[in-house]
């Protein structure tokens, strides 16, 4: 299959030149990308069909109705039929939407004269469940002749489960505003991925290709070698490889700076009815400081930063915690490799990458990496004989020494919480126990909520409280 439009275009820099000259550069291109570091770099994973997958569109249009994709860096249309990477349903569905317009004199947007309505068409596609989402982005909070306009599209077209009129008054590239308005449908679609159920709206963080996102999230899952871990998915986006990561795990923490997405993987959370996730509205970066702070305990982290990767600040709270496994995907090599290179120097290292192609005749590619602990780089052998004799180590001495340094018994919170109940008749809030043990300088473990309370703060224990605490704190030695 040929594109005719491929040069002016310049999305798709290998789609006239096969599918396997694609592969052959991202082969080679992450091999150098990732030399310095001296890893096993896999052959990338491609697709049996690269065509159509992907499930998001912006087309933009011009004053004549004719509409097309934007020339690589500029803001011309580039005017086109069908596209060789767009999912066919949506094609057909923009065909419409610009005989519609036509057929309303609905008015096109100029950006010269920053008049007009229509700025941009977003199609979203929840391609397993085949259900469709259209995002009218227009310079106006009123689209005249909506109802007649959405009938007639969604008659058409019955995978169209909503229609969402964006308002966008901003002079600038970004396509979406924040104001929006539910023309049709309830403002969202729903699509599965790796078995669970997903809530899409416009401005969700969706990846583009679902069956490569799929064997992509399903790789990195699989490095995770600790049996029910405590995990922190960071830039979690909708909460997507969290909640799959959640089906093994003991507890998962989701952070993610967009307000919109957190809202999304909230109701994912319900949709799929997991109970042991929770979703936190912060900055990655201040979120893992934080948790350094307080000493989380942690076993692995799952990292999906955005293309400009993450930062050293994250990276060095992350180690502080010392979790067993860090999990890092990522969306440009480049960065990863910057990173990469700070967690080996602070005591985290990996063997293996593992590129995914989930762009094809493009020249992008996304790659997972599993980092743990360095491993000693010698031992030493020594051979002890037990028993009695001389040059031999007594047995009984070696139980004695061993009774010494036991350790005590680990305090938790639950312990603390049923000592006061049982003693001064009133329960204690998990956080407040950690607020006094703060206060009193001692070190922070396994507080189930103390990173979500840096969130959503309670009030502060009272004084008979924090004395009830304190005895407590005494009865079991901590203090």
């Amino acid at each position: 299959m040929k594109c005719d439009i491929a040069k002016k275009c310049g999305s798709c820099q290998f789609i006239n030149q096969g599918y396997v000259k694609s592969l052959e550069y991202k082969n080679e291109e992450c091999k150098k990308i990732f030399k310095d570091l001296k890893v096993n770099v896999h052959p990338v994973s491609g697709m049996e069909d690269p065509y159509y997958y992907r499930n998001k569109t912006i087309i933009a249009f011009d004053k004549t109705y004719n509409y097309g994709l934007y020339e690589e860096n500029s803001h011309r249309i580039i005017p086109y039929k069908s596209c060789l990477i767009h999912d066919q349903e949506t094609d057909a569905i923009i065909s419409k939407i610009a005989i519609l317009f036509r057929k309303y004199r609905v008015s096109i947007y100029d950006p010269q004269r920053r008049r007009g309505e229509i700025r941009h068409i977003l199609i979203r596609r929840a391609v397993k469940t085949n259900q469709t989402l259209v995002v009218i982005v227009s310079n106006e909070a009123i689209f005249k002749g909506s109802k007649n306009f959405c009938n007639q599209l969604v008659k058409a077209f019955p995978s169209i489960k909503s229609i969402v009129l964006n308002t966008n008054k901003r002079q600038t590239s970004i396509v979406l505003g924040e104001q929006e308005k539910v023309l049709f449908g309830k403002g969202f679609i729903v699509d599965e991925l790796c078995g669970m159920t997903f809530k899409i709206s416009p401005r969700s963080f969706y990846q583009i290709n679902h069956d490569q996102c799929e064997a992509l999230y399903s790789k990195a899952l699989s490095l995770i070698t600790v049996k029910d871990p405590k995990i922190m998915d960071t830039y979690c986006g909708i909460g997507t490889i969290g909640l799959i990561a959640s089906k093994n795990a003991k507890q998962v923490i989701g952070v993610e700076l967009n307000k919109d997405a957190v809202k999304d993987a909230k109701l994912n959370k319900t949709f799929n009815k997991v109970e042991n996730i929770k979703f936190i509205q912060g900055d990655a970066t201040e979120f893992m400081v934080e948790a350094a702070k307080q000493k989380v305990d942690v076993d692995v982290i799952i990292m999906d930063p955005p293309r400009s990767g993450s930062t050293e600040t994250f990276i060095k709270a992350a180690v502080s915690l010392k979790p067993k496994e860090i999990v890092y995907v990522s969306c440009d090599p480049h960065t990863q490799v910057r990173d990469l290179k700070l967690f080996r120097k602070l005591g985290y290292d990996f063997k293996d990458v593992y590129p995914y192609d989930m762009f094809p005749f493009t020249s992008h590619v996304e790659t997972v990496v599993l980092l743990s602990h360095k491993k000693p780089d010698s031992h030493i052998n020594i051979k002890v004989e037990f028993g009695e004799g001389e040059g031999k180590v007594p047995l009984k001495a070696i139980a004695e020494r061993a009774e010494a340094y036991k350790p005590k018994e680990r305090v938790t919170y639950k312990m603390i919480k049923e000592y006061i109940e049982a003693k001064y008749g009133f329960k204690v809030h998990t956080a407040y126990i950690a607020e006094v043990k703060r206060d009193l300088g001692l070190p922070m473990y396994d507080a189930p909520n103390a990173v979500e309370e840096l969130k959503n703060p309670r009030k502060h224990p009272t004084a008979e409280k924090v004395e009830a605490i304190k005895d407590a704190l005494k009865y079991f030695e901590v203090i």
